[in-house]
């Protein structure tokens, strides 16, 4: 398993909570990463909706170059409904927000707020087979990659 994030302290959160030796942690930028090796699946949580618009397609992209043949993505993220936890911007050159956390600090983040179907033709139109549904205010879906001749 290799786990993937930006933040050095997230990184060193995840390692404190796994014993596994098969775990490689990995410092990157997601939009800069190429995968070193094809997985049987790609999994996310909460990500997706912090990647801008624009850059949806090279990040599917670079899942399907992360995917083995016949591997899958899977992800689970917020729902429209979760536009109410935050405070939407507008005017912003890509969907956000403005969080606070806990400790009183707050910060602009990109935040698109997908709906099922939206998402679904996204991706559909990218060449993705997809299946996403509602889970409460979340959604989760799984993917397959356009099929490569050859």
């Amino acid at each position: 398993m290799t786990a993937v994030d930006a933040a050095t302290e997230v990184l060193a959160l995840a390692r404190a909570r796994t014993t596994s030796p098969t775990v490689r942690f990995l410092e990157a930028d997601l939009f800069e990463w190429q995968p070193p090796r094809r997985y049987d699946t790609v999994f996310f949580a909460f990500w997706l909706s912090h990647v801008p618009p624009t850059r949806l397609p090279d990040f599917w992209n670079t899942v399907a170059a992360a995917l083995a043949p016949g591997g899958k993505a899977i992800f689970i993220d917020d729902g429209p409904a979760a536009a109410t936890y935050d405070e939407v911007l507008a005017n912003q050159s890509a969907p956000a927000a403005l969080r606070r956390l806990d400790d009183g600090s707050q910060y602009r983040i990109v935040k698109v707020f997908h709906d099922a179907q939206t998402l679904t033709d996204d991706l559909t139109a990218l060449g993705w087979s997809v299946g996403i549904r509602p889970v409460g205010g979340n959604f989760i879906g799984i993917a397959e990659p356009p099929v490569t001749p050859g």
